[in-house]
């Protein structure tokens, strides 16, 4: 059910009577979501039953961690940038790559975790991976003034993220007339990664080069993305005739957006939209900062990503050739690290 109230372009939907109500409430839900994910492709959750105190402390131990001086955040850089985890400072990446086009590097850092895998938890599945998806993740030293509560915290909010992603996408199951427990086989031990996102401009930084954003231009590649951010201007999405409008998150709630991956496993019907971060206006006095938290679903490296049976119309085929969610997502993943385009995922003409 989608609630009224917010000036941002995308619908906010109160996710309490799906996860809560009876199958009339469901449907109403998934009705919601399917309108937003076929027009906007973002949509605004709230009623997602998060506990706001546990927000609050990721936000305050990930501001913690960095507020550290420049050379305590090298300390946790993984050299391996399939990995996927650890510390990326400031201008290392460049997202408009991965759509292929070449730009300045963003103005942000980030700190990357991925799922956390104790020794006896590696079979066969996390074995082939342990190296690239299932890397183990670099946690900042406890005994570092404001970071004690990094590594417990994070988990927690972990944990938290994958529930409310299971909810998201048991009620996207429902809007493409699947079983509500279609996907999620596909995402056990799946291969998500959550990203906390720094955008600062500190006292007596230089002015930004001749359109280089905080974030550039792209596109997410997974499933869906849960993101968390201050109310602070910056976060754009690209409308079909290419103007900028800006999206702010709802109070108490937080952001979805589809991924390349769930646009073409729907063949399309659902829209994986374009959203970029710009920096603040030069008029805007001192330290202007933007924090967030996003965490990306991605399914399991060896899950098949094909046209989902209730997505081809009578005599329509696959837009889109069978892809393992893994491949997919290395061949979005690389080009804004590497700063080259990134491969394109092949279209069937």
């Amino acid at each position: 059910m989608i609630a009224n109230g917010s000036s941002s372009p995308v619908p906010v939907i109160d996710l309490e009577p799906f996860r809560l109500g009876d199958r009339l409430a469901r449907s109403a839900v998934a009705r919601a979501v399917d309108a937003a994910s076929t027009e906007v492709g973002f949509c605004a959750v709230v009623g997602h039953g998060v506990a706001p105190d546990l927000v609050a402390r990721m936000m305050s131990v990930t501001t913690a961690f960095f507020d550290q001086p420049a050379a305590t955040k090298q300390r946790y850089v993984v050299a391996d940038k399939q990995a996927n985890r650890g510390y990326a400072a400031e201008g290392s990446e460049a997202l408009s790559y991965s759509l292929g086009t070449a730009s300045a590097p963003d103005l942000f850092e980030a700190f990357n975790v991925g799922r956390e895998i104790g020794d006896s938890d590696v079979d066969d599945y996390i074995a082939v991976e342990r190296h690239r998806f299932f890397h183990p993740n670099v946690w900042p030293d406890a005994s570092i003034a404001g970071l004690a509560e990094m590594r417990s915290t994070w988990l927690e909010y972990w944990d938290a993220m994958e529930e409310l992603g299971f909810t998201i996408m048991s009620a996207m199951a429902v809007a493409l007339g699947l079983a509500d427990d279609y996907f999620a086989p596909l995402l056990d031990r799946s291969i998500s990664v959550m990203r906390a996102i720094n955008y600062e401009r500190r006292a007596a930084a230089s002015d930004p080069l001749p359109g280089q954003m905080r974030m550039g231009a792209h596109s997410d590649y997974g499933s869906i993305t849960i993101l968390l951010a201050d109310d602070v201007p910056g976060l754009q999405i690209r409308a079909d005739d290419g103007a900028w409008t800006p999206v702010s998150p709802p109070a108490g709630g937080f952001l979805v957006n589809l991924g390349d991956l769930l646009s073409e496993w729907t063949n399309d019907r659902w829209r994986s939209t374009v959203h970029r971060v710009v920096p603040p206006p030069a008029s805007a006095n001192g330290v202007v900062r933007r924090r967030s938290i996003a965490w990306f679903q991605q399914p399991r490296y060896d899950a098949v990503i094909e046209c989902l049976p209730t997505c081809r119309a009578a005599g329509e085929g696959a837009h889109h050739p069978a892809i393992t969610s893994g491949d997919h997502l290395i061949s979005k993943l690389m080009g804004p690290r590497l700063h080259r385009p990134s491969d394109p995922t092949p279209v069937i003409a």
